[in-house]
């Protein structure tokens, strides 16, 4: 039997919904508040953004609950709150925009965009492509390499990029899905190595402001006392509490990106309509590749 795998440029929801139950008038339920509010209490977390996006357009962006346990300051639609993996997909959409100029193929090899790009199987290193190093199917463990960078640690991207090559499979090549973290790191890379451009700067020029992404950042070092974000928390000891940041700029094309549900409802729109920016006739990326992120992967050597 065969498996598959969609990429991740598919996991977007990031506190973001679509109702099945807005009407044609685009009513909302009247329920969502009290909704939410149960929401909060029965999952123990202070604050949260809802966005909902319904033929294309946003309905409601709106904040619930506090920035920070023990504070009163409220979420509201721009908070930014870190959006962990769905990062990746911005790495993928940015990788859309150079195939389709011709700078590069999903199908190439990663060892001829990144010299001395090396797993511990030989043939996987000659073998494996862009559209592998997204997928998921490497043959590496679930979480392999993960304490690279988390918690945080002082090792730059090529680094660990560079340690792939001592990790021992778990599968083999293209056989099963294991979620990666590291792949991502080294899909970011190619994009320095095609361009010159830092991947922090490339994502800020060719997808946050043509998007219209104006507060996301790419990483919480952004973020300044008095600013409009959500802390991090977690449960210690059994009891919410406020902890610090991790910072995951070394890991930045897996997972660095904050961002708010006012602009990630924009994300959504564009991916909704497939690459076209709103109310223009310009595209982020072509319709062509938009199927392409959105296909699923089947985990067999067929290429």
């Amino acid at each position: 039997m065969k498996h598959f795998v969609v990429r991740s440029l598919s996991v977007l929801v990031f506190m973001i919904i679509s109702v099945q139950t807005l009407s044609a008038q685009n009513t909302l339920p009247s329920d969502l508040d009290s909704y939410i509010a149960r929401v909060l209490k029965t999952f123990e977390v202070p604050g949260l953004a809802v966005a909902i996006v319904k033929d294309g357009k946003v309905v409601l962006a709106k904040g619930y609950g506090v920035r920070k346990l023990g504070e009163t300051t409220p979420v509201d639609e721009n908070t930014l709150f870190g959006i962990g993996s769905n990062t990746k997909a911005f790495t993928s959409a940015a990788l859309a925009t150079l195939v389709d100029e011709g700078k590069i193929s999903w199908d190439d090899p990663v060892y001829q965009r990144l010299p001395g790009f090396q797993m511990y199987d030989p043939y996987v290193s000659h073998e494996m492509t862009i559209r592998d190093l997204l997928t998921h199917r490497s043959g590496m463990g679930l979480g392999e390499g993960d304490l690279l960078f988390w918690p945080h640690t002082t090792y730059p991207r090529d680094e660990i990029i560079y340690r792939l090559r001592f990790m021992k499979p778990a599968s083999s090549f293209r056989s099963r899905f294991a979620y990666d973290n590291l792949l991502y790191i080294a899909a970011g890379q190619i994009i320095p190595a095609v361009t010159g451009q830092s991947w922090e700067d490339y994502i800020r020029e060719h997808i946050l402001l043509p998007v219209g992404m104006k507060t996301t950042n790419l990483s919480n070092a952004a973020f300044k006392s008095g600013s409009n974000f959500a802390w991090p928390h977690s449960k210690l000891d059994g009891k919410l509490q406020v902890i610090d940041f991790i910072n995951l700029d070394n890991a930045g094309p897996a997972g660095s990106i904050n961002s708010s549900v006012a602009e990630m409802a924009k994300w959504v729109a564009l991916q909704l309509n497939r690459g076209k920016l709103p109310n223009s006739d310009a595209r982020l990326f072509s319709e062509r590749q938009s199927r392409e992120m959105w296909s699923a992967q089947d985990h067999s050597s067929r290429w």
